[in-house]
């Protein structure tokens, strides 16, 4: 049995180099007044690493708007770059995964609540459809169509219940904390 060296697809110890010696010329050019440099091409290319390894882990592989979260995440990460601080954490890696992470989580979100209204719009079309007297064999217009092709009306019910469900328990939980200061004051 042999043990193998796994390589890691980002040096950790090379990335906090290369995002040591960028903050040391972003500092320089703030005291000269310039403006601050390009991020080097290999702090980009860790970054599109993280986010693309992330993005095929279990809990974010299945989405279709996988590409939206990845460029999301990428985009998030090229913004923090100014404010890895070396001092507080020698852990880049982590740092930028986290920080990918969230912009997934919150892509996921927003497309969830997109769904959400989509299927909304579906359902009221429908109903409108049904209270509103067809025109000339009209009827068929929204037949297998309803769900765009994606799910079922059964799914999409179930969808937009979960949803709601989701919602009302967080509006519950902000009114708790809200009750809960009020009742310390």
């Amino acid at each position: 049995m042999s043990t193998k060296k796994r390589d890691n697809y980002v040096s950790n110890a090379d990335f906090f180099k290369a995002l040591n010696e960028y903050s040391a010329r972003v500092s320089e050019a703030a005291s000269k007044g310039k403006e601050n440099p390009v991020i080097p091409t290999y702090v980009a290319e860790c970054i599109i690493k993280i986010a693309t390894h992330l993005a095929y882990r279990p809990n974010f592989k299945n989405y279709t708007f996988r590409d939206e979260m990845i460029a999301d995440g990428i985009e998030n990460a090229i913004n923090a770059v100014k404010s890895f601080d070396s001092k507080k954490s020698q852990n880049p890696f982590a740092y930028f995964t986290q920080i990918i992470w969230w912009a997934f989580v919150r892509r996921i979100q927003a497309e969830k609540k997109y769904l959400y209204t989509k299927y909304a719009v579906s359902r009221r079309a429908e109903l409108l459809d049904m209270t509103s007297g067809s025109q000339d064999g009209d009827d068929n217009r929204y037949q297998g169509t309803l769900a765009y092709g994606e799910w079922s009306q059964e799914q999409m019910d179930r969808f937009m219940d979960d949803f709601e469900k989701r919602l009302s328990e967080k509006k519950g939980d902000k009114k708790e904390k809200i009750d809960k200061k009020k009742k310390t004051v």
